[in-house]
């Protein structure tokens, strides 16, 4: 592979940066205080939309989809880079851009597998960034880090399909823009293949039934910026059978195919995230004094530092070359490197964030800097999309196999 970004990456990342310094990193603060006079916690911050509005303009925007003509036709490796930059500021980079999750994965998902009508109606205003979604999967009475699991039933009525079910950290969904979930559940709980068992449904926010409990909390923080993450009740839900995405029993191979994707984005925005702790690192290891001499020049300060940024070295190549993998022989051939980088990279960067928190003492826990949100985002990531242990257990069943 080659190691240097072609001349449309280089230009985009030119363009981004600029849009970050000029736009994104002045809204941070302003983006707090309008929410904080706002009715609602969940409603959208003004700033949020001018941002949208600025992006869209510079023709930066929907930057995620892959060698499609719905986005802006970039390859993984062109996304990778520029998903980063996105990384420095989760909170409203990714939202501003139309790359947020659930949103990506949700738009993926309908790209590849939704029929005309739905692409028309919930695609479309998604690409818009004039609508937002959530994908309703994981559930609280069951391991979900084992999809063959889940218990949400989808049963065949007619010309309908009938919906019952619990799913709790159902990202997206306080947001009041979120208008469609894309939900999973068995419709066929008995069938031999368990891998055959699960489909997944388009469920309008609206349809009687659909009832949004609560938010759940993640580290103590309702993620206000993503929307929430809510405890989601089903109760005889019903919908036209034209809502089904795909084929019945194809919802288990939908969820891997959206997964793949979103495990390397997650990844590249993490070491965004890692790149603007090491920047704090720096600033304030050179503003601070303890002990008679500037904190950047404790040796263990430095050994934080150098180890940070060998780290984060490591890991833009490993995700990069998954990347490009992902585009020359696909998300299956690039099986063991997507789960790779999906072990290692939030593993690393916690440990990078934990070590600027460490640095700026009692302000890195506090909300005058990023450093806690970041940690907590990045935590919940080990968990996200899959925990350590099932990739952990899936990777080394593959490399043993080459032995057996």
């Amino acid at each position: 592979m080659d190691f240097a970004f072609d001349a449309r990456t280089e230009e985009l990342r030119t363009r981004l940066l600029a849009f970050m310094d000029e736009h994104v990193h002045p809204a941070e603060r302003v983006a707090d205080e309008q929410r904080a006079e706002l009715d609602s916690p969940w409603q959208t911050p003004r700033i949020v939309e001018d941002l949208k509005a600025e992006a869209r303009r510079q023709g930066l925007w929907n930057l995620f989809l892959p060698g499609t003509d719905h986005g802006a036709g970039l390859s993984n490796l062109q996304y990778a880079p520029l998903a980063e930059i996105l990384g420095r500021s989760p909170r409203l980079a990714p939202t501003a851009t139309n790359c947020a999750a659930p949103d990506t994965g949700n738009m993926e998902v309908l790209a590849e597998f939704g029929t005309d009508e739905q692409k028309k109606r919930w695609l479309e205003p998604l690409l818009a960034g004039e609508i937002r979604s959530a994908f309703a999967m994981t559930e609280p009475e069951v391991a979900s880090s084992d999809a063959t699991n889940i218990e949400t039933r989808i049963t065949r009525d007619g010309g309908d399909y009938v919906i019952n079910g619990r799913k709790w950290y159902i990202s997206g969904a306080m947001n009041p823009d979120c208008e469609i979930f894309i939900v999973m559940g068995k419709t066929d709980p008995d069938g031999a293949d368990i891998r055959r068992q699960q489909s997944q449904i388009l469920v309008p926010r609206d349809t009687p039934g659909l009832t949004v409990k609560r938010a759940m909390r993640v580290y103590g923080y309702e993620d206000h910026w993503h929307g929430g993450h809510a405890e989601v009740v089903f109760e005889d839900v019903r919908v036209p059978a034209s809502n089904l995405i795909g084929e019945e029993g194809g919802g288990f191979a939908i969820a891997q195919a959206r997964l793949g994707p979103g495990r390397i984005h997650h990844c590249m925005r993490l070491i965004g995230m890692a790149e603007r702790a090491i920047e704090l690192m720096c600033r304030r290891a050179v503003s601070r004094t303890a002990f008679g001499k500037p904190l950047a020049q404790q040796g263990v300060v430095q050994n934080w530092i150098a180890d940070a940024r060998v780290t984060v070295e490591q890991l833009r190549l490993l995700v990069l070359k998954t990347a490009w993998l992902m585009d020359t022989v696909g998300n299956r051939g690039a099986h063991t490197e997507i789960q790779s980088i999906k072990i290692a990279t939030p593993r690393a960067v916690v440990g990078i964030l934990d070590q600027a928190v460490q640095l700026h003492g009692a302000g890195g826990v506090s909300q005058d800097f990023p450093l806690a949100e970041l940690w907590a985002s990045a935590r919940t990531l080990r968990l996200a999309d899959g925990p350590d242990e099932v990739h952990q257990r899936s990777l080394a069943r593959r490399e043993i196999k080459k032995y057996l």
